[in-house]
């Protein structure tokens, strides 16, 4: 199968009143295409660094972080941007929206500032238009961000890190905000993605979510301490024995 993102050896060293902070020591991993990796451990451990340090979002210390072939450490800044636009897709814990366009607006906004899109604007928003109704929330497509709930809008952002049919989603605590029933509809939206091809590396600190992975990756002052192989999911069936499994596992750890 193919590796989409391969890291070797990173490091994320901040300099903070004159002292060294490690964040990131000598990590190594990687993905393969359609897989969907959950990344765990305590607060402090590394785990957003990690994420945007492999996506290009925040520069490595040191180390290598390939992306389909290409050393992102070695791009120029607008060669960067325009990869993670085009090829990366991106749901944070807050839900970042501009507040003077309406969901629709929002969501075909990456699309309309694609260079490698030559759509038409007509296009980009029936394509904005499909997502929203397979996300089930066509019915808000002409909605200001604050008329919506929290559910609604992770599923709008989902919706727009998909607009450029992105080879890989990054995804930082996506349902960190959001109350035990709108985190079961993103968390379900996520795995039909991926269950669609879409790669998909995300941050939780929630082993209900990550149960729904194929992989947990459990990190620890900076290093992946463990992994643990849970398979695709299967379906709701299939959940009690993988929480069963997983939360084994991470009480062996410490967690």
């Amino acid at each position: 199968m193919e590796t989409i993102l391969e890291v070797k050896d990173l490091c994320k060293t901040y300099i903070i009143n004159k002292r060294q902070n490690n964040v990131l020591k000598n990590v190594s991993f990687s993905v393969a295409a359609g897989e969907m990796i959950a990344v765990m451990g305590p607060s402090g451990s590394g785990k957003s660094t990690l994420l945007y340090t492999a996506s290009g979002m925040d520069g490595m210390t040191s180390g290598s972080v390939s992306f389909k072939g290409r050393d992102i450490s070695k791009l120029k800044k607008d060669e960067l941007s325009e990869l993670r636009l085009d090829e990366m897709g991106f749901i944070f814990q807050q839900m970042y929206m501009l507040k003077n366009l309406s969901l629709l607006d929002n969501i075909i906004l990456p699309a309309m500032r694609s260079e490698k899109d030559h759509a038409s604007r007509a296009d980009k928003k029936r394509r904005g238009e499909e997502l929203m109704k397979k996300l089930g929330i066509s019915d808000i497509a002409d909605n200001d961000i604050n008329e919506v709930s929290g559910g609604q809008l992770q599923r709008a952002c989902i919706a727009r890190s998909m607009i450029n049919s992105p080879t890989m989603i990054f995804a930082d605590e996506p349902t960190g905000a959001l109350n035990r029933t709108s985190s079961e509809e993103v968390t379900d939206e996520l795995v039909r993605l991926n269950a669609e091809g879409t790669t998909i590396l995300l941050v939780t600190h929630d082993s209900h979510v990550a149960a729904k992975c194929d992989r947990v990756l459990y990190i620890v002052d900076g290093n992946i301490k463990a992994e643990h192989t849970l398979g695709k999911y299967k379906g709701p069936s299939s959940m009690r024995d993988r929480e069963r499994s997983l939360n084994n596992w991470l009480m062996d750890l410490g967690w």
